[in-house]
């Protein structure tokens, strides 16, 4: 099955040196973009961490310290990471919370300024644990009859991902879903925005999930003491939670939401402030109308009675 796209969707996996997505750095990256003509390119970068990987990371990935002492640091290769993937879609395997937020913080700690607001999001792990619940080697089986070779490499992962979703398509294209709601509908279909809703139910704000959308699209905080409470909420009754959550241990990207939001609410805040002056201001009285000034008469001609007057009061 060909993939109806609008516009390429890249699907990429990452090995890291953990999963921690505010401390641990990428070691590897593959990208597969599938392009609406049914064409195919493919990026593979190892990348230097610039820090230890641990050891029983690289017994999971196989890639140790040596491997990628002479690789690029994701500085020197963020660009042509950001440059391949242009303005595509982005797809994989459980991506939404681990692949999408270690990228993004990986460009964000560069500078390098990778637009997310108007891509779409297809997790082929959301299908899947949505209707199989398996893992992806589990679903590799499942739906391609086959086993992964060199399983945990990032280009054999990315490349079992884009066979387990053609595979997906083509089992499902039919199958009715029932939600939580008991709302039906046959949600896989050959379309990315279709995907996109199906695998992005939960509507995170930050990918890592620290803020997600209510049922009427307000940020809401998901975690600790405030959780469920809208983040304006919060900044209404705590504004230092603003500061807290700013130098604290969140990634870059939940740290760049928030500030959107605090931009947001500072400006409608000054807005009220304003609007509440204007009403409260004193009406000013209005001053009196002034008398209109009288024209002077002008002065009357001489003639000989003032003459006559003028000699008797002073004896000429």
């Amino acid at each position: 099955m060909k993939l109806n796209l609008k516009r390429p969707l890249a699907f990429f996996d990452l090995e890291a040196t953990g999963i921690n997505v505010g401390a641990d750095r990428i070691v590897e990256i593959a990208v597969l973009k599938a392009m609406p003509d049914g064409s195919e390119l493919i990026l593979t970068k190892r990348i230097n961490p610039e820090m230890p990987i641990p050891l029983v990371t690289s017994l999971i990935h196989g890639i140790y310290d040596e491997d990628i002492k002479d690789a690029e640091t994701f500085k020197q290769a963020a660009k042509e990471i950001a440059t391949f993937i242009g303005d595509a879609d982005l797809a994989g395997y459980n991506s939404n919370k681990f692949d999408i937020p270690m990228l993004l913080e990986e460009f964000l700690r560069v500078g390098v300024d990778f637009d997310m607001s108007d891509r779409k999001f297809v997790d082929v792990q959301n299908i899947f644990h949505q209707m199989e619940q398996r893992t992806l080697k589990a679903a590799y089986k499942f739906y391609c009859e086959k086993d992964i070779i060199n399983a945990h490499s990032a280009e054999a992962d990315i490349r079992a991902t884009y066979e387990v979703l053609l595979s997906q398509l083509d089992k499902y294209q039919d199958v009715e879903f029932e939600d939580k709601q008991g709302n039906k509908s046959k949600p896989v279909q050959n379309d990315v925005d279709a995907l996109h809703s199906f695998t992005n139910m939960n509507k995170v704000v930050d990918f890592a999930g620290r803020m997600v959308y209510n049922e009427k699209g307000e940020e809401t905080i998901n975690f600790g003491k405030h959780k469920g409470k809208t983040v304006e909420q919060v900044f209404d009754t705590e504004p230092s939670y603003y500061a807290w959550m700013k130098q604290g241990d969140f990634p870059l990207y939940t740290k760049k939401k928030l500030e959107e939001i605090w931009v947001r609410w500072s400006k409608k805040k000054d807005e009220q402030k304003v609007a509440k002056q204007q009403t409260q201001a004193p009406k000013q009285t209005p001053a009196a109308p002034t008398k209109p000034q009288q024209k002077e008469k002008p002065a009357a001609p001489i003639n000989n009675d003032m003459l006559e007057q003028l000699k008797m009061k002073f004896g000429k």
